[in-house]
Formats: C-alpha cells, structure tokens, sequence
C-alpha cells in the first residue's frame, strides 16, 4: 500500500518578518532554491560565503521576510527600496501558492511600484512575475551581475487610476507588477 503523504495547506505557513536567528535557515532555503531552479548558474560564493552574507548583511540589514511551516523555514523574501531583490521557496514547496503571497506582500509593502531582476535561464520565475502583472523592460548580458549570466529586469506598478472617480469606481489604485536580483538580488 502506497504511503500517503499529508502536505501543509499554504495558510498554515506563516509569513514574518526574519529574526537574526533565522539566518541560517534562511541561508539553506537560498541554497536549495538556487540549486533546484538555477543548475546552469555558476554561483561566485561558497556556500559558506552565503550563509555569512545571511547573517551580517540580509536578515539585519534587509526588509527580509520569512515563510515559515511547522517543519521550518520555507521561504525567504527581501525588499530593498523598490526592489524585490530576493525570493526564493524551499524546492519541496513549490507550487502551493506561497510565493503569490510574498508577492502580495511585497505590492502591499511597496504600493508605488517594484522592480526585480531574474536570470534569463530562469523562465518558470518569468511566468511567476508575469503572472503577477510584472512586465519585463531589460534584457542584459549579465556583466552586470556576480554570475555574469544574462538576466531580465522586471517591473511592477500600480495601475493608473482614472481621472476622476466614476459610477463603477470609487477612484482607488489597482496594483500591476514588474519585479528584479540576490546578493546582487537576481534570481
């Protein structure tokens, strides 16, 4: 008889800010993440390097969030300015709806707009952020960035509300997207 494996309902993830001590976790779901959906990139820090970077720079310094399940961190997110510089979900929970929250979240945070930057390679994340009304508006050839691998900028903004509030509208904001990077925030 095949074992029946009960998977978590994305609500009982719970989206919070990080606390230094989850750095380190947060470090292990970005080497996950970035293993599973990036292969081809050559990453320019040890895994070492990236666990440091976590806990000096990402999670004391950044508008990090973390997704977080009964069996751990799962998740990592972090705004810089108008930038969603970092999002990445454990490989195991892919696909169970919390990276539309982090992005929620992210809109909710950043309400006059987002940018992001993603590795060209990457073209599930162009479907994800496209999706979520990002709009590419860069292609480069990566000499920009730490890997050197070609990547797209993404941006988000709000749609433009109507000149004046009308029978169907009461002139509030609808929000569209556009998104962007990791250590340099490229994902």
């Amino acid at each position: 008889m095949p074992k029946r494996v009960t998977v978590p309902h994305p609500s009982r993830v719970a989206l919070r800010r990080a606390a230094a001590t989850d750095a380190d976790a947060a470090a292990h779901v970005w080497l996950r993440s970035f293993a599973a959906a990036l292969p081809t990139v050559v990453r320019p820090r040890s895994d070492d390097e990236v666990r440091t970077y976590f806990r000096e720079v990402v999670v004391p310094l950044g508008d990090t969030w973390v997704a977080e399940a009964s069996e751990g961190l799962v998740g990592v997110m972090v705004l810089d300015g108008d930038q969603l510089s970092q999002l990445y979900l454990d490989p195991d929970w892919r696909g169970r709806g919390i990276g539309d929250r982090f992005v929620d979240l992210a809109k909710q945070r950043r309400p006059d707009g987002l940018t992001l930057w993603t590795f060209q390679v990457n073209t599930p994340a162009h479907r994800f952020y496209e999706r979520h009304g990002f709009v590419a508006v860069e292609y480069t050839d990566g000499s920009g960035n730490e890997e050197r691998e070609p990547d797209v900028r993404y941006v988000w903004r709000p749609a433009t509300p109507p000149p004046g509030p009308t029978a169907h509208s009461p002139g509030g904001v609808n929000g569209l997207p556009h998104t962007r990077r990791l250590a340099n925030g490229r994902a």
